[in-house]
């Protein structure tokens, strides 16, 4: 969880009170932030939040904005308005497709800094490249002196021997390869460039040097000091969302400073992206229902105590009535997704430690469901047909999905946050994890006959949160003479212990041998794929024996049973 400092004596002048310095006292306020001081003194306090998803709350600016709602100082929605334009255009180069693909921009003029402000915005900028940055792989800021700038800019490409510039904290020219040899930025974050022949870097049109992107600033423009009022906040990565983000949360830390917004225009020359305008400031709305509420929290508050304590979380509420809210969410709270996130803040403004406790109304007796029985089902006539059941990871990424199946890629629902490079979507079909399963085998035995009952994300709009999750069961068999006639008798067994009568009717399919490949029907709905491996996913998976495999959708086959009123 993230720990920050904060400079206390900096904190109680954008809060304009004093806080309590006696550590339980202050963790009684933190409590409806979720922090908790970890060290306090005369001049810091460090906290840590088990909430990492609220950037917002790691600058000393969103921290106090939402202090200053807890204490009742400043409530309700604060109003942040982007101005006008900066007339600053940043024109991006296509080659930085495959490099570092998206930036995003603002300019904050009028900004009152101070050294204590320095420094936490520095101390800012650090964390969220580390954290929300991943070590500035999927994020990193840059913050410059606007004065000093002549726009239109370009975030462009150089080769490593090109371009020379004056890095942050030295005094002498260094070229992009030496920065990444000799400067300390440049040491730690080297591995994020050196894969590619050209480097990223961001110049103005007097062909000055702002930055050498995810490194290190330029020691003139990208130095800002007491004196400096006009800020250019650039933020840089592979997230267009996280880039997005992170530049708010920036943006609106200076303009708690009393900096003036103005927007940026990005020009792409990618073909799904053209013209961007940043910071985008906007808010998302939510119709709350006041039952809903009760419901969930089991407490019964009128519409007014509602209003009252989303408030004091600075929500907007821009209509109430009996029955429901109309809530404004602050543009920097991008932790919430759905109306339960802001239930949630309800129940912290109101105090958890005010709920009355309860024994739970419901009685207690537990017991398998529908679906668990019928998994269970399948999964006994699995074994019993002679197939070893495997077990393996719903999150998987592309290449697997796609790639090494010889299919083109599709839409699928990606980790926002991925920690891994090879965990970073789900899937959804099953097949893939199990020819990953056999290629990390081909050391045992064959003939190998595995199949595995798992669960399976696909888009579906029709679903409140846009997605499906299915049960599937998918089995392969790989030996010397393995074939479609092998695996058809396998479905036929299945199918027949579950009472299910079905046809099959030739299909094409990229990750089966043409001619060799069926997809299954069931009342004319179609259930399932069935044939033998096509080569090429052989020899991506560097398997050498022929294989053969289905994939049945288990939830249709279930309720195709329970409509005829039979009890799988």
């Amino acid at each position: 969880m993230p720990t920050v400092e904060f400079d206390l004596e900096d904190l109680e002048s954008l809060l304009t009170i004093k806080l309590p310095r006696k550590e339980d006292e202050l963790n009684e306020i933190l409590a409806y932030v979720k922090g908790e001081v970890k060290q306090i003194n005369d001049k810091e306090a460090h906290v840590e939040f088990k909430d990492s998803n609220r950037a917002d709350l790691w600058s000393i600016e969103g921290f106090s904005r939402a202090l200053k709602g807890i204490l009742n100082i400043e409530k309700g929605l604060k109003d942040y308005k982007v101005v006008g334009d900066s007339r600053v255009e940043i024109h991006v180069d296509l080659r930085l497709k495959e490099i570092r693909p998206y930036i995003a921009c603002s300019v904050v003029k009028g900004v009152n800094l101070t050294d204590a402000a320095i420094r936490q915005i520095m101390r800012f900028q650090d964390k969220l490249d580390e954290t929300y940055g991943r070590g500035r792989r999927r994020t990193s800021i840059g913050l410059y002196n606007f004065d000093f700038i002549t726009p239109p800019l370009k975030y462009a490409v150089s080769k490593p021997e090109k371009t020379r510039f004056v890095p942050l904290e030295f005094e002498e020219e260094l070229t992009l390869e030496e920065i990444l040899d000799r400067h300390p930025k440049g040491l730690k974050y080297a591995h994020l460039v050196r894969p590619y022949p050209v480097w990223p870097i961001f110049m103005d049109s007097a062909g000055k040097v702002l930055s050498f992107p995810p490194i290190i600033n330029s020691n003139d423009l990208g130095r800002i000091t007491e004196g400096t009022v006009n800020i250019l906040v650039e933020v840089t990565g592979t997230s267009h969302k996280t880039v997005l983000d992170i530049l708010k949360n920036v943006t609106l830390a200076l303009a708690d400073r009393g900096g003036k917004i103005y927007s940026t225009k990005i020009h792409y020359p990618y073909e799904d992206m053209s013209v961007e305008v940043t910071p985008n400031l906007e808010t998302e709305r939510f119709k709350i229902k006041v039952d809903y509420v009760k419901s969930i929290l089991g407490l019964d508050l009128a519409p007014l105590e509602i209003k009252d304590l989303l408030e004091r979380f600075r929500y907007g509420i821009s209509k109430v009535s009996r029955s429901y809210l109309t809530v404004e969410v602050p543009c920097y709270r991008v932790d919430v997704l759905h109306q339960i996130d802001i239930v949630e803040d309800v129940a912290i403004a109101y105090d958890y430690n005010k709920v009355q406790t309860r024994w739970p109304q419901l009685p207690t007796v537990g017991g398998l469901s529908e679906k668990t029985k019928f998994r269970d089902l399948a999964k006994e006539i699995m074994i019993g047909l002679g197939f070893q059941e495997v077990l393996t990871y719903s999150m998987t990424n592309p290449d697997v999905l796609f790639t090494k199946m010889n299919l083109k890629p599709e839409k699928v629902v990606e980790i926002a946050n991925p920690k891994h490079t090879f965990m970073t979507c789900l899937r959804n079909w099953l097949l893939p994890s199990l020819m990953e399963f056999l290629s990390h085998n081909i050391h045992v035995e064959y003939p190998q006959k595995i199949f595995e009952i798992g669960s399976c994300v696909i888009h579906d709009e029709k679903q409140e949160n846009k997605i499906l999750e299915l049960d599937k069961v998918a089995a392969v068999t790989i030996h010397s003479n393995a074939g479609f006639t092998e695996a058809k008798s396998m479905l036929d067994a299945f199918l027949t212990d579950l009472g299910i009568c079905y046809d099959i009717e030739a299909c094409h399919h990229d990750s089966f041998i043409d001619g060799r490949t069926g997809k299954m029907l069931v009342a004319d709905e179609v259930i399932g794929i069935i044939g033998e491996i096509h080569p090429q996913v052989l020899r991506n998976w560097n398997l050498e024996n022929p294989a053969a495999a289905f994939e049945v959708d288990l939830d249709k086959l279930r309720v195709y049973l329970k409509k005829r009123g039979r009890n799988p």
